[in-house]
């Protein structure tokens, strides 16, 4: 028993040597809830990713989440009202749970820029 347990450690410290990263995965979830599968990483994947792409007008809203093993890290964001994208990047295995929430579309933003497109509209006919 003893053996048989030492033998399926040790299979399993090998495989992690040869697949160092495992990452969350999905394509274009709507939510983190769609998210839930793994993906063991290949040797040149040095990072987990979550991409996050939202936008937003009136009542309607969307959002897409995508998750996986990257070789490089373009990490980084821009949020400019009624839309919204982001990638975070991690370097330790199962660390992209969450939904790159740092950006997401900020309805306050969009009501001064549709105000302000009007003063300018109006500004310029008076």
């Amino acid at each position: 028993m003893k053996a048989a347990a030492a033998l399926v450690l040790a299979a399993l410290l090998g495989a992690q040597g040869a697949f160092s990263l495992v990452c969350w995965w999905c394509d274009g979830a709507e939510s983190n809830w769609g998210c839930w599968r793994w993906q063991w990483c290949s040797d040149s994947d040095n990072y987990c990713a979550t991409t996050y792409v939202g936008g937003g007008f009136g009542g309607y809203s969307s959002q897409s989440i995508s998750k996986g093993c990257i070789p490089v890290c373009p990490q980084g964001g821009v949020d400019i009202g009624i839309a919204a994208a982001s990638v975070k990047c991690c370097s330790s295995s199962l660390c992209n749970i969450s939904g790159a929430s740092s950006v997401k579309t900020n309805y306050l933003i969009l009501a001064v820029g549709i105000l302000a497109s009007f003063v300018y509209l109006l500004g310029g006919r008076l």
